[in-house]
C-alpha cells in the first residue's frame, strides 16, 4: 500500500490538519534521541562532528611563530592561519583555544578540545593519539651563550644543566633515553632560553625557528645556536585515539591546500623569513661575470708577462735549494758529531766516577761481610748462657726488647744484614760492569737470561719506585748467543728505564720475558709496559739520534739510538708496537749461537 504524500492530509475540523505519518516518525525518533542518548552512538570510540557543529582546536599559547596569542590576546601564527584555511576549504566551523602545552594535551584526552593543531610525531605518542599527515618538519637545536664551550653532539651535554620545554617532544625523548644531564623543565620555550641567557642553565634545546624568533623578539643577543639540528620531527594535527573521521577531514584539507599552493604561501609568510634565503643563481652568475671576466683578462696578461721570467727563476731557485740543503746537511752532521763527542765524554767521566764510588762502597761492604759471620758465631756461643738465665730468672730486657722476642729476632736480623751487604756488593759489581768501556769485538758465548737478571738487579731501585707490578718470565733452558754481555746489558737497562718512565701510576705493570723460535735459531727478549704509549707518527723515529718525547724531563734521545746500534752489531733487530693510552712492547731478536761456535 503506497504511503500518503506529504502534501495530502485529512481535515477533521475547519482550519485544522492531521499530521502526516512521516512527520510523526521524525518526532518519534527525536524523542527517542532525547530520552535515550546512548542509542544515538553506535560505539563509544566512534566520534562524529555534524557539519554544522563547532570544532574546538587547541594549541600552545607561547610557541611563536607556529601558534601564540598576539598582543591583543588573539590566536595567531602559522598553525592558526593554516587551520583557518583548512576550515574554509572543508566548510568546518572552528573555535581556537590556546593555553599551556601540558593543559592542551590534557584537554585533548578529556575531550574539551577536539584537535591539537601542532604536535610532533613519535611512536610513543602515536599509541595515545591519531596523527594527520605532517604539515611541516620541526628541526630542534641546542642554544648556548656566546662564551660557552663548543659542543658538537648531544653527548657533549653530559653532566650539564639543560633547559627544555615541559611535555615537549625533546622532553619526552631525553627522558626516554635517560639522558645523563640535569634537565630543567620550563613552561615555555621562551623560559628555557631566558634561563640560559641569565646563566641559570648551560644549554637549552628548542626548535630552531621558535628559538630564533624568541631571541629576536626578546633581544637575547648573548644566545646563539651551537648545534643547528639535533633532531627533526614531523609536525602534525592530532586527535584523540579513534577519531578517524575528524583527522580524515583535516588530512583532506591539507591535501587541497598543498595542491593549490596555499599551504606553501602560509609557510613562507610565517616561517620563510626565519630561514636562510635561497640563493639566486642568476644574480650570482651576473655578478660573477662582471667581476671574474675582467679579472681573468688581467691574470692572463700577467701570466704572459711573467712566463718569460719563470724559467730563469726556477733554475736559480733549484740552485739555491741545493746549496741550502747541502749546508743544512753539513750543519746537522757537525751538530751530531759534537753531541756524540759530548755524550762519549760524559760516559767516560761516568765510568771514572762509578769506579771511584764503587771502590769506596766496596770497602765498608767488605768489612760488614767479614764481621757478620763473627757476630753470628758469637750469638751461637752466647745463646746457651742466655737460655739458661732465661729459664732460671724469667724474661729480661735485651737491647730494650724482651729476650723472649729477641731470641728469634737476632738470627733474622743477622741474616738480613748479611743478605743486604751481599746485595750491595752485587749491585756495585753490576754497576762497574755497566760503566766499563768494552770493545764491541770482544765477544763470547753468553746467556741472555743471565744478562736480564743482572740488568734487573741494577735498576731494581728504579723499578720499585715506578711500579709494584713487575712480571719476569724467562724461558729456561734458553740457547746461548754470541756477543758482548755488557753491551747487551746496557740495552736491557735502557729499555727497562724507559718502561719505568712511561708508567703513569704504580698500579700499572711491566713484563720482561725471553723466548726462542720454534726452529731454535732465534731468541728474543720482550719488555712490555702498561704506560702512556707512543703516538703512531713517532714510532718510526724512535731510533733516530737525538729524537725524544721526554725533552722536558731531561731526555737526550740517544738511549734507543745507541741501543739499536748495539743490537744491529750483534746481528739482531729491534721492533716497537704501541697503543696510545695502553702501553708499549719492545722486542729484541738475536741469532742463537751455532753448536760449533758455542
Amino acid at each position: 500500500m503506497p504511503l500518503p504524500s506529504p502534501s495530502r492530509h485529512r481535515r477533521t475540523s475547519p482550519g485544522a490538519a492531521i499530521p502526516s505519518p512521516w512527520l510523526l516518525f521524525a518526532l518519534a525518533l527525536a524523542l527517542l534521541a532525547v530520552l535515550f542518548p546512548t542509542l544515538a552512538t553506535a560505539h563509544p570510540d566512534v566520534y562524529h562532528h555534524p557539519p554544522g557543529s563547532v570544532i574546538v582546536v587547541g594549541g600552545d599559547r607561547d610557541y611563536p611563530p607556529y601558534e601564540y596569542l598576539d598582543k591583543d590576546g588573539r590566536p595567531a601564527g602559522y598553525n592558526v592561519e593554516l587551520t583557518k584555511a583548512i576550515a574554509e576549504v572543508m566548510g568546518m566551523k572552528v573555535r581556537f583555544r590556546l593555553g599551556t602545552w601540558s593543559e592542551m594535551r590534557e584537554a585533548l584526552q578529556n575531550g574539551t578540545v577536539d584537535v591539537l593543531e601542532g604536535m610532533s610525531y613519535s611512536d610513543e605518542r602515536a599509541a595515545e593519539v591519531d596523527f594527520s599527515i605532517p604539515h611541516t618538519i620541526v628541526n630542534h637545536a641546542v642554544f648556548a651563550r656566546r662564551d660557552s664551550h663548543n659542543v658538537n653532539t648531544l653527548h657533549d651535554l653530559e653532566g650539564k644543566t639543560v633547559a627544555v620545554h615541559r611535555g615537549g617532544i625533546m622532553h619526552d625523548y631525553l627522558a626516554g633515553i635517560r639522558f645523563p644531564a640535569k634537565l630543567v623543565l620550563t613552561d615555555t620555550p621562551a623560559d628555557a632560553l631566558r634561563r640560559v641567557a641569565a646563566g641559570s642553565a648551560d644549554y637549552a634545546i628548542v626548535a630552531i625557528v621558535p628559538g630564533m624568533y624568541i631571541i629576536r623578539e626578546l633581544k637575547l643577543s648573548n644566545l646563539v645556536p651551537v648545534i643547528r639540528n639535533v633532531a627533526s620531527q614531523r609536525y602534525c594535527y592530532a586527535v584523540d585515539k579513534g577519531n578517524q573521521e575528524l583527522i580524515s577531514r583535516f588530512n583532506e584539507g591539507l591535501a587541497i591546500l598543498k595542491k593549490t599552493g596555499q599551504q606553501q604561501a602560509i609557510y613562507e609568510k610565517w616561517l620563510g623569513v626565519l630561514e636562510p634565503a635561497p640563493v639566486d643563481w642568476k644574480m650570482v652568475v651576473k655578478y660573477a661575470a662582471i667581476v671574474v671576466v675582467p679579472l681573468m683578462l688581467l691574470l692572463g696578461a700577467f701570466a704572459l708577462w711573467s712566463r718569460t721570467l719563470h724559467h730563469e727563476v726556477a733554475l736559480r731557485t733549484a740552485d739555491l735549494t741545493r746549496e741550502i740543503a747541502e749546508k743544512q746537511r753539513a750543519q746537522e752532521e757537525l751538530l751530531l758529531n759534537q753531541q756524540q763527542l759530548v755524550q762519549a765524554d760524559k760516559m767516560a767521566a761516568l765510568g771514572v766516577l762509578v769506579s771511584g764510588v764503587a771502590h769506596e762502597i766496596n770497602n765498608p761492604t767488605g768489612l760488614i761481610l767479614l764481621d757478620i759471620p763473627v757476630l753470628k758465631r758469637a750469638h751461637q756461643d752466647t745463646t746457651p748462657i742466655l737460655e739458661e738465665y732465661y729459664h732460671e730468672h724469667g724474661d729480661f730486657p735485651l737491647g730494650g726488647i724482651p729476650y723472649s722476642e729477641m731470641r728469634e729476632e737476632i738470627p733474622r736480623i743477622l741474616d738480613g744484614m748479611q743478605e743486604g751487604a751481599k746485595r750491595i756488593k752485587r749491585i756495585v759489581h753490576d754497576l762497574k760492569d755497566f760503566a766499563r768501556r768494552d770493545d764491541a769485538g770482544d765477544r763470547a758465548g753468553m746467556d741472555l737470561n743471565e744478562v736480564v737478571r743482572t740488568a734487573l738487579r741494577l735498576v731494581d731501585p728504579t723499578i720499585r719506585k715506578a711500579t709494584g707490578n713487575l712480571t719476569v718470565r724467562l724461558t729456561d733452558p734458553l740457547p746461548s748467543m754470541v756477543g758482548n754481555a755488557q753491551r747487551i746489558e746496557q740495552v736491557v737497562v735502557n729499555l727497562i728505564l724507559n718502561a719505568c718512565q712511561a708508567l703513569p701510576a704504580p698500579q700499572r705493570g711491566i713484563t720482561v720475558s725471553t723466548g726462542v723460535s720454534s726452529d731454535g735459531e732465534r731468541i728474543d727478549l720482550r719488555v712490555e709496559d702498561q704506560g702512556s704509549g707512543i703516538a703512531p707518527e713517532n714510532l718510526s723515529r724512535l731510533t733516530d739520534p737525538f729524537f725524544t718525547t721526554k725533552r722536558d724531563s731531561g731526555g737526550t734521545g740517544l738511549g734507543l739510538s745507541v741501543s739499536a746500534g748495539i743490537v744491529k752489531e750483534h746481528g739482531g733487530s729491534m721492533s716497537f708496537a704501541s697503543t696510545p693510552g695502553e702501553g708499549t712492547c719492545v722486542t729484541l731478536t738475536f741469532p742463537a749461537a751455532k753448536e760449533a761456535s758455542a
